[in-house]
C-alpha cells in the first residue's frame, strides 16, 4: 500500500468514526424549488430531521434567516447541548448564481470555503427540504435537512420529503430525528 493509499485510508476512517455520511461516486444532479423567493423563506425553521454531521451535535435545533444586505441572508443556527448550554453560530448565505437562488452557499468561517444549501422543495409556510453536498471525485459526503416552521411536522409531509431524498440516492434511514419537545426545548425560548 502506498502512501496515498495509507492517507486516504486514514482519512475515510477518521470521516466514517464522526458520523459523516459517506457515499460512493459524486454528487447526485438534482433539481431545487422553482422560482424560488428569498424573502418568503426568511425567518426562524425547526430541524425535524437531518443526516448525521459533525457539526451538529444537539437537540431543539434552529436556523432563522433574516436579509443581511441586497442578495446577502443573515444566518443563525442554534441549538441545545447535552450539557444545557445554548450554542450558535453565525453565517451568511449567497446564490451563487442569480439564475438559481435556491441554489445558496452558505459560509460561518472567513477563510473556509463556503458549502452548497441547496432548497430542494419548500412551501415557505410548512416545511422546507434542504440538501448540500461535498464531492470528493471517487466519494461524497450526503447532508440533508428536513425544516419545519412549527416544532413539528406531519407524517404524511414527512413521507414525502424523505421519498424526495431517497430518490436522489440518499440513505433516508440515516436520517436522525431532533428533539423539539417543549420539555426539552424549553431554555431556547429564554
Amino acid at each position: 500500500m502506498n502512501a496515498i493509499q495509507v492517507i486516504s485510508l486514514t482519512l475515510l476512517s477518521v470521516l466514517a468514526a464522526s458520523a459523516q455520511v459517506i457515499m460512493p461516486g459524486r454528487c447526485p444532479q438534482t433539481g431545487v424549488q422553482e422560482d424560488f423567493d428569498t424573502t418568503r423563506y426568511l425567518g426562524k425553521w425547526f430541524d425535524i430531521q437531518r443526516l448525521p454531521n459533525t457539526f451538529q451535535k444537539g437537540e431543539c435545533c434552529t436556523a432563522t434567516y433574516s436579509l443581511q444586505s441586497p442578495g446577502v441572508v443573515g444566518v443563525l443556527n442554534s441549538e441545545l447541548l447535552s450539557d444545557g448550554t445554548i450554542s450558535s453560530i453565525n453565517g451568511s448565505a449567497t446564490a451563487k448564481d442569480p439564475s438559481e437562488p435556491a441554489k445558496l452557499q452558505v459560509s460561518f468561517f472567513e477563510y473556509a470555503p463556503p458549502a452548497p444549501y441547496w432548497v430542494l422543495s419548500t412551501d415557505y409556510e410548512n416545511y422546507s427540504l434542504v440538501y448540500s453536498c461535498t464531492d470528493l471525485g471517487v466519494l461524497h459526503f450526503d447532508f440533508a435537512w428536513i425544516l419545519s416552521r412549527e416544532p413539528t411536522l406531519s407524517e404524511e409531509t414527512l413521507g414525502e420529503l424523505q421519498g424526495i431524498l431517497s430518490s436522489m440516492g440518499v440513505s433516508v434511514h440515516k436520517l436522525l430525528t431532533t428533539d423539539q419537545s417543549e420539555a426539552t426545548c424549553s431554555s431556547m425560548s429564554l
